[in-house]
């Protein structure tokens, strides 16, 4: 019987193709058929500053990322997505990602910057400006990590670092078993932003007793800057200078209500944008009050224009000047009055006079006051920092405050940029009580320096303080970002006009023709991280399909004989008498 099933079987499947090809086809469609393709991870990346100014680009210039993941530690980097942690970043990996022609780089960083170790924070904020100074064709993106992001990167790392220390034989079976990622941004390449408008803000006290009154002006850029506009929220630089200009808004707007109170200066303050691209907003401002307008109080008797720039931790204050105020001038009686105030009631601080002439073969201005000398104006800047080249000023780094598990020895003020609000208070304290005692001229009348003018309902309010911090913190303040419709704009508009005067709006436009700073979008993106399976997996799947399909081949044209082999080799074996 088992003999003529064999022939059945040999003759059908020998003869019969189609038969032959019904019962096969399903083994080989279900070997071949992809699965359906499935995003392991989909998560917000923030791509690195892209912009021109006066004419140099800088920056990455492109957005758009289709490729695989590799972490640096993989021989070739060519046409892949680097992925690679903050806790592992160097400036050089970064340029090996760069000199391979990398397809792009994406940097994963902690949720919580100022927790990170504060050699790695001060790193990180010292090669921000090298990754700026020049442009390159490498999209480059910055992600928050998750556990997701997490393990992708993990996977990736594991993938990319084994293959230097396998054989040629591992090296392709662990490559063709591995899973891969491909990184895809759902986003379109980037362009020129046109008619991109900075907004700033102006408001004033008034002085009584006369037409030609000198006038004070107080000035503070709000916008942020880092390596990624998304996550430049610069709560330092300059959150800090706009809270104290607030502040100083709301003491002296008291002192300005009452008549016995109310003194002999016009009091203007002027909230600028566009400060980290060489104050933009200010150099409007100054154009069209000098310019194109007839009556201006910047026209008439200035006393003085003090900026304020970084003035949120530290115990130094530092004045910085591009010419040495004279004796007898206003300039002069502002220095001597914060050295009496911090000798007599701040003996912990410490103040000095720092003199940067100004430098116009530079492309970039070192302080907001330059800006005010260009135009003989009288000005200087305030700030604890005591050079304008500090990469404080303009890091992603640049948080509200600093872990408590920070890694800094007791007393020792972290390395990262952060906000003390009680360090922010004092320092206002001191500002407020310098000005007082110019507008009123307390010195000349022989007030001792330790008068504090500015106490009990009249005190500077740390909460105050502390909730504005909180406010300009809680967004990203990029140039980019702050359009004149914006809510920030508005919010700012509204504070100030609780406390001042003929509150109004500045624009600057870039001209068309040849502008100054060029803005470009898609700066924030979605990125889908898909699970796929190497090229060589392809190719080792299509052999083994081929010498299944070849071995059952074989088989099927020999079934009697495979039929009689597989016989005699089961059949029990007879007994012999």
């Amino acid at each position: 019987m088992f003999e003529e099933a064999s022939e059945v079987f040999d003759n059908m499947f020998k003869s019969s193709f189609p038969l032959t090809f019904i019962v096969f086809i399903p083994a080989v469609l279900i070997l071949v058929s992809p699965l359906p393709a499935e995003a392991a991870h989909e998560f917000t990346v923030y791509r690195m500053q892209q912009y021109d100014l006066q004419g140099q680009p800088y920056g990455t210039r492109n957005a758009i990322l289709n490729t695989e993941a590799r972490t640096v530690e993989a021989e070739v980097l060519s046409r892949r997505c680097v992925v690679m942690r903050l806790a592992d970043f160097s400036y050089d990996k970064y340029q090996k990602a760069l000199r391979q022609s990398a397809g792009a780089v994406v940097i994963i960083l902690p949720k919580n910057m100022s927790a990170m170790p504060q050699d790695i924070v001060q790193q990180f904020m010292e090669l921000e400006p090298e990754m700026l100074a020049t442009e390159t064709v490498v999209p480059v993106y910055f992600a928050l990590e998750d556990d997701e992001l997490l393990s992708i990167y993990s996977q990736t790392l594991t993938s990319s670092s084994s293959q230097g220390s396998l054989s040629a034989a591992e090296v392709l079976l662990h490559t063709a078993t591995a899973n891969g990622f491909q990184m895809v941004t759902s986003g379109a390449q980037s362009k020129a932003v046109s008619d991109w408008v900075i907004t700033s803000l102006e408001g004033r006290l008034a002085g009584v007793g006369g037409e030609d009154l000198p006038t004070i002006v107080v000035v503070a850029h709000y916008d942020s800057f880092g390596v990624a506009p998304w996550l430049s929220y610069g709560a330092d630089s300059n959150g800090s200078g706009v809270s104290m200009l607030l502040e100083l808004a709301r003491l002296f707007s008291k002192l300005y209500t009452y008549k016995r109170t109310h003194a002999a200066y016009n009091l203007l303050f002027f909230v600028s944008g566009g400060g980290k691209f060489n104050y933009q907003g200010t150099k409007r401002w100054l154009e069209d009050n000098l310019d194109h307008t007839d009556s201006s109080l910047l026209q008439d008797n200035v006393a003085f224009v003090l900026c304020l720039d970084t003035l949120g931790s530290g115990d130094s204050i530092y004045l910085h000047v591009s010419k040495p105020p004279k004796e007898g001038t206003p300039q002069y009686a502002l220095l001597k009055e914060l050295e009496t105030v911090v000798a007599s009631q701040h003996p912990e601080a410490r103040f000095s006079m720092v003199h940067k002439k100004i430098n116009l073969a530079d492309d970039m201005l070192a302080w907001e006051h330059e800006r005010f000398g260009i135009r003989r104006l009288p000005a200087f800047t305030l700030s604890h920092l005591p050079s304008h080249r500090s990469a404080r000023r303009s890091s992603i780094m640049d948080v509200r405050s600093v872990s408590p598990s920070s890694h800094h020895g007791a007393g020792e003020p972290p390395a990262g940029p952060h906000v003390d609000v009680s360090k922010l208070s004092r320092n206002t304290k001191v500002v407020a009580e310098a000005l007082a005692r110019v507008i009123y001229n307390l010195t000349e009348k022989g007030a001792p320096g330790d008068l504090q003018i500015f106490t009990e309902q009249m005190q500077v309010q740390e909460e105050h303080l502390s909730a504005v911090v909180d406010w300009l913190t809680a967004q990203p303040r990029a140039a980019q970002l702050v359009d004149k419709d914006s809510s920030f704009v508005s919010t700012l508009e509204y504070h100030l006009g609780r406390y001042l005067k003929d509150v109004k709006r500045h624009y600057v436009k870039a001209d068309k023709r040849d502008p100054e700073f060029v803005f470009y979008d898609q700066l924030k993106q979605t990125m889908n991280a898909y699970r796929v399976k190497p090229a060589i997996f392809d190719l080792l799947l299509a052999v083994c399909i081929a010498a299944y399909l070849g071995m059952m081949y074989l088989a099927i044209q020999n079934f009697a004989v495979l039929y009689s082999v597989v016989r005699r080799i089961t059949q029990p074996k007879t007994k012999v008498h």
